[in-house]
């Protein structure tokens, strides 16, 4: 039983490694255009929240956060409470950093 609980452990960080590479480019795509698309943008978040028990895709939900803050605070600030609501007890990462 263990044995299958480390290979599913692997197998999650397998795709959120794979996750981050797509989502990447998506959330760089998205700033770099400048886009105010906000059903692109609530689309890739809802994505990104899947894979944010990976820090690294943590990091990529706030830099997207960050990003349509500005097109539309009330929005972002759904994605923050539903990201607390499924990954953060005490609604500040494993790092200290208050998302």
């Amino acid at each position: 039983m263990i044995e299958e609980i480390k290979d599913l452990i692997v197998v999650q960080q397998n795709l959120a490694r794979q996750a981050l590479s797509e989502y990447s480019v998506l959330v760089e795509n998205i700033i770099i255009s400048k886009t105010t698309d906000q059903n692109r943008i609530e689309h890739t978040l809802d994505g990104i929240l899947d894979f944010c028990f990976d820090a690294d895709m943590l990091l990529l939900f706030k830099k997207l956060c960050r990003y349509y803050f500005t097109i539309d605070a009330h929005a972002t600030a759904f994605y923050v409470n539903h990201y607390r609501e499924m990954w953060d007890n005490d609604s500040i990462d494993n790092k200290g950093l208050a998302i």
